[in-house]
């Protein structure tokens, strides 16, 4: 546990070491609250010790949610912005008709709209990591969320510390070995003030339902460690998936071809493999594919599995988003309709 200002700011040297960095320009993604503010203040205290070429930004999205307080929200990131002395780059979006029109609710598409905007600023300044601010907290929720939901071996895995956004641009999580308890000291230990999003405690939402409701009651009638124990059934089932998914590349490179227009399976390849395996190569050949998983869910891989797996020698699938799997002798065909 971290106990003073000058310790999470070593944590967070130590769990993102400098020479990736330091040399290189990042984008810190700061909404206003608490979290992110500490990442701002924590990142260029960091960057005053350790120096480099690389320059920090700071991305801010204004989601079009809560109108008035929004625009409050941005002026006083503006002006803490001025006084940090670190540019400032300013999204503007309208996310109740986006999650309108994409139908996936209002949390799924404020989540898309950011990361696209992170993603297009740190293109724009030629930025090779986007740093966002969850924290242990925010893992023990969404390893919970994922949970309820019914989820595979990668869901329980919770959000990964790195993952890429573009082919030149990679998100990394420095603070996820940290409670929101430190946050919050270290934010006083600093004299640093932050805003407080009140949509945060609206329990229409499903994140703050187990945010205020269910975990609360998790720890006092279950399981007072029950973070503690989230936190390692995700790091169980992260060191799993690694495995998983390294077999499964290896397998992917030997019984997998992308041609221009569909993707060839080689059955023959992995007609002794289990279950679990040909879906997550059937998972790699679709990802290489370019096509959305969204809407793709463990029936449906389950069912392509099962036609890479079957002995008959034909056959055929429609899957999401215009996709179709045919069994052609030892091969399966996968391809999308235009």
């Amino acid at each position: 546990m971290v106990h003073d200002s000058a310790n999470l700011e070593t944590v967070l040297v130590d769990g993102w070491p400098p020479a990736e960095w330091r040399d290189v320009h990042v984008v810190l993604a700061v909404s206003g609250g608490a979290d992110s503010v500490a990442l701002l203040r924590a990142m260029l205290a960091a960057k005053e010790r350790v120096g480099g070429q690389g320059r920090l930004y700071v991305a801010h999205l204004n989601h079009g949610i809560r109108t008035s307080v929004a625009a409050a929200d941005e002026a006083w990131l503006v002006d803490l912005c001025r006084r940090q002395d670190v540019p400032l780059e300013i999204g503007r979006t309208d996310v109740p008709t986006l999650a309108a029109d994409q139908g996936d609710g209002l949390e799924a598409a404020a989540r898309t709209a950011r990361y696209d905007f992170l993603r297009e600023a740190a293109d724009r300044l030629g930025a090779r990591f986007v740093a966002v601010a969850h924290n242990a907290d925010d893992q023990v929720e969404t390893v919970l969320h994922r949970l309820i939901r019914g989820t595979g071996v990668a869901g329980l895995a919770g959000m990964p510390r790195n993952r890429p956004l573009s082919p030149t641009v990679s998100l990394v999580r420095p603070f996820l070995g940290i409670h929101r308890q430190d946050v919050l000291k270290y934010l006083a230990d600093v004299g640093q003030d932050f805003r407080t999003d009140a949509t945060n405690l609206d329990t229409r939402f499903t994140r703050n339902r187990l945010r205020h409701e269910l975990l609360p009651l998790l720890r006092s009638e279950f399981n007072a460690e029950v973070d503690a124990a989230l936190l390692r059934l995700a790091q169980q089932a992260d060191e799993t998936q690694q495995l998983i998914a390294a077999r499964a590349e290896e397998l992917s490179r030997r019984a997998v071809r992308i041609a221009s227009v569909q993707v060839e399976i080689d059955c023959r390849q992995l007609a002794a493999e289990p279950p679990l395996l040909i879906r997550e190569v059937c998972k790699f050949a679709w990802t290489a594919a370019g096509w959305p998983l969204q809407n793709m869910g463990f029936d449906q891989w389950q069912q392509l599995a099962a036609l890479v797996a079957t002995d008959a020698k034909s056959g055929s699938l429609n899957l999401p988003s215009g996709i179709r799997a045919a069994k052609k002798g030892e091969r399966l065909e996968i391809s999308r309709s235009s």
